[in-house]
C-alpha cells in the first residue's frame, strides 16, 4: 500500500511516541498532545487517517473528530481510550468514528485497523472521483461566469482539453485553477485515467522527491518497501502541479526530463521509468521573475509555458460576483439545511462587488458560507457578511462607497463604525464585557447582540 498521511494525537508523550515509531516506516506521521494542537496540525496537511485519544484536556477525541470531519470530511478518525466499553464503542461509531481501539492494545491491531481505514479511504476517493467524472463535476459549466474574461478562459481550457500538451494554469490564489485543471481532465481522452493533485509547497523537498517519483526498498532510513510515486499513479491520466513555483531546483532538472523524455527514475534506483501521464501545472508566482532570480529553471519555465492559460481575478470580472453569490447562496443554503435562506438583500449585492476580493472566487465562498450559517433572517444581510470584508486591510475604499445609493453607503460606514468603536472600547477594558457596557452606557446583554452583530470577538481584547 502506498504511503498515506497519519495524525496521531494524544495528551501522553509516551503514547505519542510509541505510535510514531509504529508507523514512521509505513506513513507519513504528524503528532500533536491536544485537540487544540491537532486542529492547527489538520489545517497544514492532507490527513488521511486520524487516531486520538477519547480522554484529553479541552477539546476530548469525539469532539476533536465533529470538528475534524466538518474541516476534512475525507478523513478517518480511530479513537483510542483506557476506558473501553460495549456502549462507549457503539457511540464513537454513530457518531462518525471508523474504529475503535481499546487501550492498552496489541501494536499490530493499530496497524491493521489503520491500514484498514487507509484502504477504505482511498477506495472511497476513487468512488468519488470516478463519480465526479460520471456527473460532469468538473466539467467547464463548473467555471461560473458570464464575463468576456470567463469566456474567453473557458474557449482556451476547452482547446487544452482536446489537445494532448502541457498546460500551465497561471493566477492569483483563489481564483479556480484547481478547478480548471480538473476540468481539462475530464473533458480529454483522458478522463478514463486517474486525476492526481500535489500542492508543490506544502512537502519537504526530501519527502516531495518520493512522492512525485517513488522510492526503491533500501533507497534510505525507513524505506523498507517499494513505493510508486503520483507520476506513476498519474499514468495514461493527468498528474497536477500545484504551486510549480515553489518545486526545489534539484526536482526542476527532474521533471523537466519527465516533460522532455517521457522518463524518470525512482528515488534509489538505476534504471530508467517510461510515463504517460500528462502534466498541468499551476501557481500564483511570476515564474519569468522567478527565473531572473535564479530561483526557476528557464528550460523548465519553456517547457510548461506549451499552452498557458491565465485565470482572472475577480477584481477583474466584477460582473461575475452576483452569479457567483448566486451560486453560493444556493450551495451553502442546501449543505447547512438552511432552506429558510431566500436571497440576498440589495446592499449585500452593492457590498460584494465594492470590495476588491484578495482571496478572490475561494473568498467569496466562504463569506457566502459564513452568511448562511449566521443569518437570523429568510434574506442575507450586510450584518452577515464576514467582518474582514467590511474591515479588513482591504476596507470599501471610499470611492466604491460614493457610488453606493445613499441608505447603503451609509449603512456600510455605519457598520464600519461601530466595529471600530467596540474594537476600542475592549481594547480599554482588557475585553471586559461587563466594564465595557458600563462604559458604554449600555445594558449587558444589548452590548453582547451588538458584538455578535458586527463580529467582535471580546476574547481578543483580553489581556
Amino acid at each position: 500500500m502506498s504511503r498515506g498521511t497519519i495524525l496521531v494525537v494524544d495528551d501522553k508523550p509516551s503514547m505519542v511516541q510509541l505510535l510514531q515509531r509504529l508507523l514512521a516506516d509505513k506513513h507519513h506521521v504528524i503528532t500533536a498532545h491536544s485537540g487544540e494542537e491537532a486542529l492547527i496540525k489538520i489545517e497544514l496537511a492532507d490527513v488521511d487517517v486520524v487516531l486520538t485519544d477519547i480522554k484529553m484536556p479541552g477539546i476530548d477525541g469525539v469532539a476533536l473528530m465533529q470538528a475534524i470531519k466538518a474541516r476534512r470530511p475525507g478523513a478517518e478518525v480511530i479513537l483510542m481510550t483506557a476506558y473501553a466499553s460495549i456502549q462507549s464503542v457503539v457511540e464513537a461509531m454513530r457518531a462518525g468514528a471508523f474504529d475503535y481501539l481499546a487501550k492498552p492494545f496489541e501494536p499490530d491491531d493499530a496497524v491493521l485497523k489503520i491500514e484498514r481505514a487507509l484502504s477504505f479511504k482511498r477506495l472511497r476517493d476513487r468512488a468519488d472521483a470516478l463519480q465526479d467524472t460520471v456527473d460532469g463535476r468538473f466539467r467547464f459549466d463548473r467555471l461560473i461566469g458570464r464575463s468576456a474574461n470567463m469566456h474567453k478562459v473557458i474557449t482556451l481550457l476547452k482547446k487544452a482539453s482536446s489537445l494532448d500538451l502541457t498546460v500551465l494554469l497561471l493566477g492569483e490564489t483563489g481564483t479556480g485553477k484547481e478547478l480548471a485543471a480538473r476540468a481539462i481532465h475530464a473533458e480529454s481522452d483522458r478522463r478514463a485515467g486517474a486525476f492526481v493533485a500535489v500542492n508543490c509547497g506544502a512537502f519537504p523537498s526530501e519527502l516531495l522527491e518520493s512522492e512525485l517519483f517513488g522510492h526503491a526498498k533500501g533507497a534510505f532510513t525507513g524505506a523498507v518497501h517499494d513505493k510508486k510515486g503520483l507520476l506513476e499513479e498519474a499514468e495514461d491520466g493527468t498528474l497536477f502541479l500545484d504551486e510549480i513555483g515553489d518545486l526545489p531546483l534539484p526536482l526542476q532538472v527532474k521533471l523537466n526530463r519527465v516533460l522532455q523524455e517521457h522518463e524518470y527514475r525512482r528515488v534509489g534506483e538505476t534504471r530508467d521509468r517510461k510515463t504517460n501521464a500528462r502534466v498541468v501545472a499551476a501557481t500564483h508566482l511570476n515564474l519569468q521573475k522567478r527565473v531572473a532570480e535564479g530561483m526557476f529553471r528557464e528550460d523548465l519555465f519553456y517547457r510548461l509555458k506549451v499552452f498557458p492559460v491565465e485565470l482572472p481575478s475577480l477584481r477583474a470580472r466584477p460582473e461575475d460576483i452576483e452569479v457567483l453569490a448566486n451560486h453560493f447562496l444556493i450551495a451553502a443554503r442546501d449543505r447547512l439545511k438552511r432552506p429558510d435562506i431566500r436571497g440576498l438583500n440589495p446592499a449585500v449585492l452593492r457590498a460584494l462587488t465594492a470590495y476588491t476580493w484578495p482571496g478572490n472566487v475561494r473568498e467569496l465562498q466562504h463569506a457566502l458560507e459564513r452568511a448562511v450559517a449566521v443569518a437570523d433572517t429568510d434574506e442575507i444581510a450586510v450584518d452577515d457578511l464576514p467582518a474582514e470584508l467590511l474591515m479588513g486591510r482591504d476596507r470599501i475604499a471610499l470611492g466604491n462607497v460614493a457610488s453606493l445609493p445613499y441608505r447603503e453607503a451609509i449603512e456600510l460606514l455605519t457598520h464600519q463604525a461601530t466595529r471600530a468603536y467596540l474594537e476600542a472600547l475592549l481594547d480599554t477594558v482588557s475585553g471586559n464585557v461587563s466594564k465595557a457596557a458600563e462604559k458604554a452606557g449600555l445594558a449587558r446583554e444589548s452590548l453582547h447582540r451588538l458584538l455578535r452583530r458586527h463580529g467582535v470577538d471580546a476574547d481578543v481584547h483580553r489581556a
